[in-house]
C-alpha cells in the first residue's frame, strides 16, 4: 500500500517519473478498492436496515427463481425421460443454447449502450484524461464498470437455472466448481464484442451512432420474429408432436453454431453434468476443460483486441462526440406535442407542461423507445399466436386453461412493466444532477413535480399495456368479467408501479451519477425492482383466485345455487378489494417517503 502511495505522489510530475504499466494497472486497482470499501463502508453505518432488506429479498427471489427451474426439469425428466436418453438430451441441449444465445445477443447490446455511457458521459473519464493515464487503461477501468453491470442480471438469472439442472441429473461435483469459471469467460465475450462495436461507431461514426444502433437492434428483432412465426405458423395439429419438435430444432440450428460462445458454454455445461461417458475415450470432465479453455483464450483476445483498440481510439473518440456541438432544436414535434396538450385538458396547466417535458425527453432518447418496441413487439407476436391453442372447446379444463393463461399474461406485462419503471422511470429523478436549481427556480411546488413525473409513468404505462391485455383476453376468448377483472388489475398494477418507482427514486436520489444504468443497478433501484416484482404477483394472485372460481361456477351451472353463488361473490369482492387496498398502500407511502425528502432537498 505504501509503494502505491508513493506511486500516486510520483504521478504529479509526469515529466520526471513516469509509471509502468504494471503500476498503472495496480493504482486503478487500489483506487477501485478504496471507492468499493468506501462504498461498503457507508452502507453499513447509514443504511444496514435497507442493505439487509435488499439482500434478504435478493435471496428470496434467487430461491423463487430456482424452485420454478427445478420443477422445470423435474417435468422434463417425467415426460421425456430419464437424463441420457435421446429426446431428453435434445430438449434440454436446445433449452441451453436458445437461452445462452439469446443472452449472448443480449449482452453485446446492454454492454455497448452501458460503456458508451460510463465512458462518454462520465465526468470522471473526462478528468482521467487530463492526467497521465493511459488511454488503454481508462478504457479497461471503464470496460470493468461496464462488466458489472450489464452481466449482473445475467448472473442473477442464469446461476439458478444452471444449479437447478445439477441437481436434477445428479451431476459431479466439477459441475458445480466450473460454473463460476465458465460463466465469468462467457460474460467476458459478448460484453467485449459490445464495448468494441461502441468504440467503433462513436469514432467513425459519431453522428449516426443512434442510427447504427437502431439498424442492428431492428435487425434482431426482425430475425427473431421472423424465427418464431415460422416455428407457430404450422397446422395446430402438429404443434407439439415429435416432427414439429424436429422442425424447431432444425429452424434454430444457427443458436447451435460452433462459432458462438453461448455454443461452448453450454456444450460444456451440459457435458459437465454427465455422469457417464458417452463414449469410449472420451471423459465429461475433459470435455468440459476443452470448452472452459475455449471460452478463456477468447476472452483473453476480446481483452487484447479491445485494449489496443482503445489506446488508439478513445480520444479521438471522446473528440468527435465532445466536438459535435448541440444542434438546433426543430419543432417537428410541435404538433404532436399540441395534440397531447389538449387531450390532458383535465390537469392543470403546469402538469400539462411537465408531462409534454417528459414526452419530449421519451421521445429523444433512443434506448428508452427502442427497449419499450422490442418487448411490446415480442409480446403482440406472442399474443397473436394465443389463439392457436385455444380449440374453441367450453368444457371445465377449456375455462381453467385461459383463466390460467389469461392471469399469467397479466402478470408477464406487470413483471416487464417493473423492469422499465426501474430503470427509466426511478432514475428520472437523479439524472437531474447538476441541473436541479433549475426546479428550484421555477414557478411550481415541488410537490408538483413529483405528481407531473407520477402522471407521466402511469399514464404512459396504462395505454400500452391495457391495450395489451385487451388483445390477449379477445384472441384467448376469456369472458366479460375476465376482462373487466384484467382492466382493472391493470390499473392497479400501472398506478402501484409507477408510484414505487418514482417514490423511491425521489427518496433515494443518486445526483452524482450520470449513467442510469448504473443508478438502476444500485440499492435503490434493486429495491424497487424487488418490491415490485412481488407487488405485481401479490395483486395478481388476489385477483386471479377469486375470479377464476366465479367464473368457472358461473360456466359450469354451480351460480345457479343461491348459496354457492353468494359465497363465490363475497370472495371476489374481497379479493378485488384486497388488491385495492395493496395498490392503496403501494402509492401512499412510497410517495409520502419521496415528497418528504424531496421537499427538504437543497439544490
Amino acid at each position: 500500500m505504501q509503494n502505491v502511495m508513493e506511486i500516486a505522489e510520483d504521478s504529479v510530475h509526469p515529466v520526471r517519473y513516469r509509471l509502468t504499466a504494471d503500476q498503472e494497472a495496480r493504482l486503478f486497482w487500489w483506487l477501485r478498492g478504496q471507492v468499493a470499501r468506501a462504498q461498503i463502508r457507508q452502507t453499513v453505518t447509514s443504511a444496514r436496515l435497507r442493505a439487509s432488506l435488499v439482500l434478504g429479498l435478493s435471496l428470496f427471489f434467487w430461491c423463487g427463481l430456482f424452485a420454478l427451474f427445478y420443477e422445470a426439469f423435474q417435468f422434463l425428466v417425467m415426460h421425456m425421460g430419464q437424463p441420457g436418453r435421446s429426446y431428453h438430451a435434445d430438449t434440454v441441449r436446445f433449452i441451453f443454447h436458445l437461452f445462452l444465445a439469446s443472452l449472448n445477443v443480449m449482452l453485446i447490446l446492454s454492454a455497448a449502450i452501458i460503456f458508451y455511457g460510463v465512458l462518454f458521459r462520465s465526468s470522471e473519464t473526462r478528468h482521467l484524461l487530463t492526467t497521465p493515464a493511459r488511454p488503454e487503461r481508462i478504457v479497461l477501468y471503464k470496460y470493468q464498470e461496464a462488466v458489472f453491470f450489464s452481466s449482473w442480471g445475467f448472473l442473477l438469472l442464469g446461476s439458478p437455472m444452471m444449479i437447478a439442472y445439477g441437481i436434477v441429473v445428479s451431476a459431479p461435483w466439477y459441475y458445480y466448481a466450473l460454473l463460476a469459471p465458465l460463466l465469468i469467460s462467457f460474460v467476458y465475450i459478448p460484453c467485449g464484442l459490445g464495448a468494441l462495436i461502441c468504440l467503433l461507431i462513436v469514432r467513425f461514426l459519431p453522428r449516426l451512432r443512434r442510427v447504427a444502433i437502431g439498424i442492428v437492434i431492428a435487425a434482431v428483432v426482425i430475425i427473431g420474429l421472423k424465427a418464431v412465426w415460422a416455428t407457430l405458423a404450422q397446422e395446430e395439429s402438429s404443434l407439439f408432436q415429435r416432427q414439429w419438435f424436429n422442425q424447431t430444432l432444425e429452424r434454430f440450428q444457427a443458436v447451435r453454431s460452433q462459432c458462438l460462445p453461448s455454443t461452448w458454454l453450454a456444450d460444456s455445461l451440459l457435458e459437465a453434468a454427465r455422469t457417464r461417458r458417452r463414449t469410449i475415450g472420451k471423459d465429461p470432465l475433459h470435455e468440459s476443460l476443452k470448452y472452459l479453455g475455449v471460452l478463456a483464450s477468447n476472452a483473453v483476445m476480446v481483452h487484447v483486441v479491445l485494449v489496443w483498440t482503445g489506446g488508439r481510439l478513445l480520444r479521438k473518440a471522446y473528440c468527435a462526440v465532445m466536438g459535435q456541438g448541440n444542434r438546433s432544436n426543430r419543432r417537428r414535434s410541435a404538433t404532436l406535442d399540441r395534440v397531447v396538450f389538449l387531450l390532458l385538458f383535465m390537469f392543470p396547466l403546469q402538469i400539462r407542461q411537465l408531462l409534454i417535458k417528459d414526452l419530449r425527453v421519451f421521445r429523444r432518447d433512443p434506448v428508452q423507445w427502442s427497449q419499450f418496441l422490442i418487448f411490446f413487439a415480442l409480446l403482440i407476436l406472442y399474443f397473436f399466436n394465443m389463439d392457436r391453442f385455444n380449440q374453441g372447446k367450453n368444457d371445465v379444463s377449456t375455462i381453467t386453461w385461459v383463466n390460467m393463461v389469461s392471469f399469467l399474461n397479466l402478470a408477464v406485462v406487470g413483471l416487464i412493466l417493473s423492469t422499465f419503471t426501474t430503470r427509466f422511470i426511478y432514475p428520472m429523478i437523479s439524472l437531474e444532477g447538476k441541473r436541479y436549481w433549475i426546479l428550484g427556480l421555477l414557478p411550481l411546488s415541488r410537490d408538483t413535480i413529483l405528481w407531473g413525473k407520477f402522471l407521466f409513468a402511469a399514464g404512459g404505462s396504462w395505454l400500452p399495456c391495457s391495450l395489451l391485455i385487451l388483445l390477449s383476453d379477445m384472441l384467448l376468448r376469456a369472458s366479460v368479467l375476465v376482462i373487466l377483472v384484467h382492466q382493472y388489475t391493470c390499473v392497479l398494477l400501472c398506478v402501484g408501479l409507477a408510484s414505487i418507482a418514482v417514490g423511491f427514486g425521489a427518496a433515494m436520489p443518486n445526483l452524482r451519477e450520470e449513467s442510469p444504468s448504473k443508478i438502476a443497478a444500485g440499492f435503490g433501484g434493486t429495491l424497487n425492482l424487488i418490491l415490485s416484482a412481488i407487488y405485481i404477483l401479490v395483486v395478481t394472485l388476489l385477483t386471479a383466485l377469486p375470479a377464476h372460481f366465479y367464473s368457472m361456477a358461473l360456466d359450469s351451472g354451480l351460480g345457479a345455487a343461491w348459496l354457492a353463488k353468494f359465497s363465490l361473490r363475497f370472495w371476489m369482492i374481497v379479493g378485488l378489494s384486497g388488491a385495492a387496498f395493496l395498490a392503496a398502500i403501494a402509492t401512499y407511502f412510497p410517495m409520502r417517503s419521496g415528497f418528504r425528502v424531496f421537499r427538504e432537498m437543497e439544490f
